[in-house]
């Protein structure tokens, strides 16, 4: 299937790129790329005319505060990966871990190796807020062993994870293609011990984690904040990303309410994570 490629620049930037990215989300774009005028959306092309729904969700939003304007191209199927490949360098997280493709020469690779080949999906960590859920883990002094990776996309965290002790990882998206992605790139660093399903927060119920990964954007993870703690053991863990340094207390005083409490914040240009531990 085509992608529609949505370029969008906004002025000011903050904070209506992220009131943008949520708007976008809601219309069926997958993957967000920042810019300094704004973003980069991506999503599939359908039936359904998306450039009129974007400035019927969007333009409505009409305000003196901000200015806007966009312009789509679709980018043929058969040419993705080859965007992906000529735009994917390897991503370091100090000195500790390189996240890499199957392309890359691996001879000056530094730290754990992750070897991802991204296709469709969100999570090369490149973007901040991979690179902060990788650094969380890599600070951990031990990775429990029952883990829940949330909205896993590439599978990268879940690898990550692995590598760095948990046995038993439940990896879940909602994209069907992330979840193949997840298990091709399992596959390719060796990863035995993660199962990835397609679906929705409604699969880990009944289940418990030591440990879980969130990396999706705010909404959502307001949504499932109850679903986490129900399924978190006492003592456990939860890092949240993929929202701004200014959705931080709001998102801390909504976990409050479920019985967890915020340890750390971690924080890389506008955007931020969180580190909780249920009571």
């Amino acid at each position: 299937m085509d992608y529609l490629e949505l370029t969008v620049n906004i002025q000011p930037r903050e904070p209506w790129a992220e009131i943008l990215v949520s708007q976008l989300a809601e219309l069926g774009f997958e993957s967000f790329v920042d810019t300094e005028t704004g973003v980069l959306a991506y999503g599939q092309v359908t039936e359904i005319d998306l450039e009129n729904a974007i400035k019927e969700s969007i333009l409505a939003s009409d305000s003196e505060e901000f200015e806007l304007d966009f312009e789509s191209k679709i980018i043929p199927q058969q040419n993705w990966n080859a965007l992906w490949e000529a735009d994917f360098q390897p991503v370091e997280v100090e000195d500790r871990m390189t996240i890499l493709a199957p392309f890359h020469d691996k001879s000056n690779a530094k730290g754990i190796i992750v070897e991802i080949q991204p296709q469709m999906s969100f999570g090369t960590g490149h973007h901040q807020t991979t690179w902060m859920m990788s650094k969380a883990l890599l600070d951990l002094p031990e990775v429990p062993k029952n883990v829940l990776d949330m909205g896993t996309g590439t599978g990268v965290l879940a690898i990550l994870a692995e590598k760095l002790g948990a046995e038993n990882i439940l990896a879940i998206d909602i994209e069907d293609w992330s979840v193949e992605n997840t298990k091709e790139n399992a596959s390719r660093n060796g990863a035995k011990g993660i199962v990835a399903l397609h679906g929705d927060i409604d699969l880990i119920e009944g289940k418990t984690f030591d440990l879980i990964l969130a990396n999706i954007n705010k909404n959502i993870l307001k949504s499932h904040l109850n679903q986490y703690s129900n399924s978190l053991l006492s003592g456990g863990m939860l890092m949240l990303s993929g929202f701004f340094e200014t959705d931080v207390d709001e998102l801390a005083e909504a976990a409050k309410n479920e019985n967890l409490t915020l340890q750390k914040v971690l924080n890389k240009e506008t955007w931020a994570a969180m580190i909780l531990t249920k009571d």
